[in-house]
């Protein structure tokens, strides 16, 4: 894979970590969900008309995307509510791209050099290593975030076929954007009723903001890439945000770190170096 490919896909993890660590710090983690998917839309709003329409064999997979979107952050909600974030993130962000390794050759024809190949499944196991040191979440927490794994690796693949038939992955990203916080927000008002979601966004909409400029880029990066590498390399390489997400939790968060988050750290690292080299 191209350094420069590797370096914008990094990015991309790193704005991934900031606003996922936006949502477990929120009061409400539904509704700053909610919140980060339309400040995503928001902030895709003032591009469309300056960027090609998706090609109509992509728009297809734009709305199933919108629905395995409004699905993803509902669980991603409920996992925080259920589970520490040690534990919650990496089973999510770790066993998705294990999935998509495993299938790709099936699904999409591609195959993965030897160097491809161990640098992902180094990445996938030193994610996966820092649930070794959770100490906090129940056998749900597990099973939800073991649930949007599988709804990550399927997105993945509708975003990564649907970004190649687009014409403009940018493009695709960003008319992807729009529906899921219609999706999002209906459910929230027909839960929580208007007034409740009008209070809590009077008051967070900067969360949303803030989050959603760093979702709706770090896909677009991921999505870019994909159309130049395979998908399951990007998957794998894109996950490395959980690294970004443990630097924030000790750096700024204070949080105390266990053996098995710089171990992780270093595996993780060599992961992305193996990529690099193969």
């Amino acid at each position: 894979m191209p350094l420069d490919i590797i370096l914008l896909v990094l990015f991309g993890a790193l704005l991934h970590a900031t606003w996922n660590a936006l949502i477990k710090a929120g009061t409400d983690k539904s509704l700053d969900a909610s919140l980060v998917s339309a400040g995503g839309a928001a902030c895709a709003l003032p591009f469309l008309a300056l960027l090609p329409m998706p090609a109509s064999a992509s728009w297809p997979f734009i709305g199933a995307s919108a629905i395995l979107q409004f699905i993803y952050f509902q669980l991603v909600a409920g996992a925080y509510r259920a589970g520490d974030i040690g534990l919650v993130y990496p089973l999510m962000r770790g066993c998705a791209p294990l999935l998509i390794v495993a299938t790709s050759g099936v699904i999409l024809g591609e195959t993965l050099s030897g160097g491809a190949l161990i640098g992902t499944m180094t990445i996938c196991a030193g994610i996966l290593t820092l649930a070794c040191e959770a100490r906090k979440g129940s056998g749900h927490a597990i099973r939800l975030a073991l649930a949007n794994a599988f709804v990550i690796a399927t997105y993945t693949y509708v975003d990564g076929i649907g970004a190649r038939l687009s014409g403009n992955a940018i493009s695709y990203t960003l008319w992807m954007s729009l529906l899921p916080p219609v999706l999002l927000f209906s459910w929230a008002i027909w839960r929580r009723g208007l007034f409740a979601v009008a209070v809590h966004v009077r008051y967070n909409w900067w969360r949303g903001l803030i989050g959603g400029g760093g979702s709706i880029a770090s896909y677009g990066l991921a999505l870019w890439a994909m159309t130049k590498a395979p998908v399951a390399t990007v998957a794998a390489l894109r996950e490395t945000s959980i690294l970004f997400a443990l630097i924030i939790s000790v750096v700024i968060l204070k949080e105390k770190a266990s053996p098995w988050r710089y171990l992780a750290g270093v595996i993780i690292a060599m992961g992305g170096l193996i990529l690099k080299l193969g």
